[in-house]
C-alpha cells in the first residue's frame, strides 16, 4: 500500500487542539502566547560578560520562573556539530532536557526539538518516548519536528545530506506511522517506502492523554509549510524580511496568511510562533547602547575565538537576511530583534499580533537578568495592551 493510501486508510487522529481541556487548548486562549527560547548550548557571539549558561540548573530556573509568571511555552534548539561547533562550550539535548523539566513545572508547555531523520530513531522509540513524556507532563509536552538543514550534521550520522523536499516526504511517512502507534488499538505494521525502518506488529501503550503530544514544525519552505499544515499544531516561523522588525512586520502578514490557509485546505487550524531577541532598557537610547556594547565585543570575522561558523545549509527560512530589499538587523540571534524601551517592545508585539503571530518565544542576551527586567517592566504593559488576559 502506498504512503498516501495508507494514510487515507488510517483512523483520524485527534490532536490536543481537539480537546477543550488540553493544556494546549488552554494556552491558545491567550491573545499572545509567551514562551522562552532557551540556550542549551554555549553560544557566544560576543565577549560582553553575561550570566547566560547552557547548564540544566540555569535553564530550569528560568523555566520555573516563566511557569510561575504564566508563560505558556518553553523551547530550545538541538544541533549536532563537530568539535568547536558550539563555540568551544557544551550543549545539552533539547529532547531530554525539556522532558525532564516536566517534573519541575505545573502549567507551561515543554517543546523538545528532535531531528526525526538523524540516526534514524525508530518510530517505535519516538512514539514510546513521546507517550511517556506526555504522561509525565500531563499533556504539556511536545515535539518540535526538524529534518536537518546542515550537510555536516547529516554526515555525522553517516550519510550525505538528503535533498530538501525529500526530507519532508520522509518525515511525513515517519510521523504518519507514529500517529498510528499513538492511536491504533490493535497491532500496526508498516515497511517504510522512503526510509530503512519497518514495524511488525507494533503497539504502544499508554496512549497519549489528548490524542497525541503537541507537534510543532520549525520551517519556512513550501515543502515544510505543507508538512506543518498536515501534521502540526504550531508552526515556528521565521520572518521572510529578515531580523529587522520593520521588514518583518511588512512581510509576515502574507507569509502567515499563506501558512494558515494551507492548513485550512487540509481541514485544520494551526498557530504560529516566532522568536524575538529582546534588548530592552528603560529608554530606547539605553537599549541601543546595550546592543552597541554587545556588538563592540564581537570577535572579528577572521577570529576563531568563538568556534567555527558558516556551515553549509540549505534552509529556506533565513533567506530574508541576505535580501537587499529588506532592512537588516544586527544578527544578534533570534528570528527578529526587538531593541527599545518596554513601551517600544510592546508596540512591536502588538504589530506582530496584527500580522498574525499567535505567540513569541523570547530570547535574551544576558538571559536571567534580562528576563527579570521583562517580567517587571514589559509584561504589565502587555496586559494593558490586551496582549495578555
Amino acid at each position: 500500500m502506498s504512503i498516501a493510501a495508507e494514510q487515507t486508510a488510517a483512523p483520524t487522529l485527534r490532536g490536543p487542539l481537539d480537546f477543550p481541556d488540553s493544556p494546549l487548548s488552554k494556552a491558545v486562549q491567550q491573545p499572545m502566547m509567551l514562551g522562552l527560547f532557551l540556550n542549551l548550548q554555549d553560544i557566544q557571539f560576543s565577549a560582553l560578560p553575561t550570566t547566560s549558561s547552557w547548564t540544566y540548573d540555569y535553564n530550569a530556573a528560568l523555566v520555573r520562573k516563566a511557569d510561575a509568571a504564566g508563560f505558556e511555552l518553553a523551547f530550545s534548539r538541538t544541533q549536532w556539530l563537530p568539535k568547536g561547533g558550539y563555540d568551544g562550550g557544551a550543549s545539552l539535548d533539547s529532547f531530554i532536557v525539556l522532558g525532564a523539566m516536566a517534573a519541575e513545572t505545573k502549567n507551561i508547555l515543554l517543546l523538545s526539538t528532535l531531528h526525526v531523520l538523524y540516526g534514524p530513531l525508530h518510530p517505535l522509540h519516538i512514539a514510546k518516548f513521546g507517550a511517556t513524556f506526555d504522561h509525565i507532563a500531563k499533556g504539556r509536552w511536545g515535539i518540535n519536528i526538524v529534518t536537518g538543514h546542515r550537510a555536516i550534521e547529516h554526515e555525522m550520522f553517516g550519510w550525505n545530506r538528503i535533498e530538501h523536499d525529500r526530507r519532508y516526504d520522509m518525515a511525513a511517512e515517519l510521523i504518519g506511522s507514529i500517529h498510528r502507534l499513538w492511536t491504533d488499538t490493535e497491532n500496526y505494521s508498516h515497511t517504510a517506502e522512503l526510509g530503512t525502518w519497518q514495524i511488525g506488529n507494533g503497539y504502544i501503550t499508554p496512549k497519549p492523554l489528548f490524542g497525541r503530544p503537541i507537534l510543532v514544525t520549525a520551517t519556512g519552505s513550501p515543502a515544510g509549510i505543507d508538512f506543518a499544515a498536515r501534521y502540526s499544531d504550531i508552526v515556528f516561523i521565521t520572518s521572510p524580511g529578515g531580523a529587522h522588525i520593520d521588514s518583518a512586520l511588512e512581510t509576515l502578514p502574507d507569509h502567515i496568511a499563506a501558512i494558515k490557509a494551507r492548513a485550512r485546505s487540509y481541514g485544520r487550524e494551526v498557530k504560529t510562533i516566532i522568536n524575538p531577541m529582546v534588548f530592552s532598557r528603560p529608554t530606547d537610547a539605553e537599549s541601543q547602547a546595550y546592543v552597541q556594547a554587545v556588538i563592540r565585543e564581537r570577535p572579528s570575522p577572521t577570529s576563531t575565538t568563538f568556534g567555527h561558523r558558516g556551515y553549509d545549509s540549505d534552509a529556506h527560512a533565513w533567506k530574508g537576511r541576505s535580501d537587499a530589499r529588506h532592512k537588516q538587523g544586527y544578527n544578534l540571534g533570534g528570528n527578529i530583534e526587538l531593541i527599545g524601551s518596554p513601551e517600544y517592545v510592546v508596540d512591536k508585539l502588538v504589530g506582530l499580533k496584527k500580522a498574525g503571530v499567535d505567540g513569541v518565544q523570547l530570547g535574551f542576551y544576558d538571559f536571567a537578568p534580562d528576563f527579570d527586567y521583562f517580567l517587571e517592566s514589559t509584561l504589565p504593559l502587555m496586559k494593558q495592551a490586551d496582549l495578555r488576559l
